[in-house]
């Protein structure tokens, strides 16, 4: 993989030879994480996203990461971007979606599309384009840099064997998926990913989800909850972004501004290349520890997709951008499965 991003590297450095006029070196852009520093796969998606943007300019463009509340707390990176406070930030698209609702979507749609399909809507399917517009009344240009894999559907400290258990059940769970699990009587609360364990830990919450098996392994998850639930409902594939205040981008040369974007569609085959390979040792590993690795039954799977559709339709009536992504996403991903449902080898 290292050799592939080396030659995609040449090939941008090569194409800029006749243009070396052009490009300009710039002081380091300090990037605003609301991951940990250096966190396994999501924060370290920052730091492999900086080594490419440092290798197709030739040296001239770099990144320096911040970890979570190094220079603003986690979940005031965007505002801070968009304000001019923090050049740019590397996110999770969907915790955003208090100030702009189609992030909400756009980060992860519950029942939502698989990687593959994400990815050709986001680059091919318009997708990229209706977040722009959002992102522009906020002076804040984005770029969707990793794609995260389908995630587990969650740690619990009891058994989820009906859609009754979500009653009262006070659960850390991001983006749409938290409004979902409200309907079935929850209190979805967003805690930054740094500070998750605490919470679970004190009691705050009674459950959570996170990510891949390997980061909530890092996190200490299966320290306390010992049912850990799949599938990943609420983020079948996901986005995380680096955005730049727009004043920023524009004095990057057009040159400089095609080599961080050629940086950014390399770091998304890294962040797909690297996610299935450990997570089923480390499901093992919690089975060891005592860890019950569950599917959640198809009535509470039916009961999450009936409010998922319901949650869905709701935002759509109160954001247009939000209403107009919706419809792109849907009628995307009704054409391409027609040919991902001929092409399945599952038995029917």
């Amino acid at each position: 993989m290292r050799k592939i991003l080396s030659v995609v590297a040449t090939a941008v450095l090569l194409a800029g030879v006749g243009q070396s006029g052009e490009a300009q070196a710039q002081r380091a852009l300090d990037v605003a994480s609301t991951f940990p520093k250096g966190m396994l796969y999501l924060g370290e998606g920052a730091e492999n996203l900086a080594k490419l943007v440092d290798e197709v300019s030739g040296g001239k463009i770099k990144m320096k990461i911040h970890g979570a509340g190094d220079l603003v707390p986690a979940l005031e990176v965007f505002n801070a971007v968009s304000q001019g406070t923090v050049p740019a930030g590397w996110d999770w698209v969907g915790y955003w979606a208090g100030t702009v609702p189609v992030t909400g979507l756009v980060g992860a749609m519950p029942f939502g599309p698989d990687p593959e399909i994400f990815l050709a809507w986001m680059y091919d399917g318009g997708g990229l384009e209706i977040l722009q517009k959002a992102y522009d009344k906020y002076n804040v240009k984005v770029f969707p840099c990793h794609l995260t894999a389908p995630e587990a559907g969650g740690w619990f400290k009891k058994r989820m064997d009906k859609p009754s258990d979500f009653n009262g059940l006070k659960m850390r769970i991001s983006g749409l998926g938290g409004k979902v699990i409200n309907k079935l009587g929850a209190s979805a609360q967003l805690i930054a990913g740094g500070e998750i364990y605490v919470a679970l830990e004190r009691g705050r919450i009674e459950a959570t989800e996170f990510s891949l098996p390997i980061i909530d392994k890092s996190l200490g998850f299966s320290k306390i909850a010992k049912y850990y639930y799949f599938p990943g409902w609420h983020q079948p594939s996901s986005w995380n972004s680096l955005i730049i205040n727009g004043d920023v981008w524009k004095k990057y040369s057009e040159l400089e501004q095609k080599q961080i974007w050629t940086a950014c569609k390399a770091n998304v085959i890294w962040s797909m290349s690297v996610a299935p390979g450990g997570q089923g040792k480390v499901l093992d590993e919690f089975r060891a520890d005592g860890v019950e690795v569950l599917r959640f039954p198809e009535p509470v799977l039916a009961a999450l997709r009936k409010a998922s559709a319901e949650v869905l339709q709701e935002e759509a009536k109160n954001d247009p951008i939000f209403k107009e992504a919706l419809d792109s996403l849907t009628s995307f991903m009704k054409v391409a499965n027609q040919w991902q449902s001929l092409q399945s080898l599952a038995p029917k």
